[in-house]
């Protein structure tokens, strides 16, 4: 039986104390400050926020380790929601598929409720995730990105 009600679905959400725009432009602008758990980096290559546009970028670890990221978003509602695919590369070519990613900002007055989730392909890759870390990876990523909010919110309220 799948994991996770057939959905092979992975997920942290964390309640970010920043509003809602200033989290939704970290997410959208400053990505590569809060990606990756650091000590690794992100350098984004490019990323088209519109169904069917491309997202590719590189992750580097500090033993020298690249991770190349490639896909399209599959929907984006301005504000509140983006979804992701690494299953086709851009002009909708095939690919090995990992997981589409879904990540979801919901106001809660001056604070947001943030919820990054990964849905896989097959039980190897769902387990596969799980074993690299994703729950602490993205829920330090979570942390980054709520940095960088409160810092972009501060900025707008000086």
């Amino acid at each position: 039986m799948p994991a996770n009600d057939e959905t092979r679905e992975l997920s942290v959400e964390k309640r970010i104390d920043a509003p809602i725009d200033a989290v939704w432009k970290a997410w959208t602008g400053h990505l590569e400050e809060w990606w990756c758990p650091r000590p690794w980096t992100t350098e984004l290559i490019e990323r088209d926020l519109r169904p069917g546009g491309r997202t590719a970028m590189i992750m580097r670890g500090p033993n020298g380790e690249e991770n190349v990221i490639e896909g399209v978003t599959l929907e984006v509602i301005p504000g509140r929601k983006i979804v992701w695919t690494d299953a086709f590369k851009q002009g909708w070519v095939p690919s090995d598929p990992f997981m589409v990613g879904t990540w979801e900002f919901t106001p809660e007055g001056d604070k947001t409720l943030y919820r990054g989730s990964a849905r896989h392909w097959s039980d190897e890759t769902y387990e596969q995730h799980k074993l690299m870390g994703f729950e602490l990876g993205w829920g330090v990523a979570a942390d980054q990105l709520e940095a960088v909010a409160r810092r972009i919110a501060e900025t707008v309220d000086a």
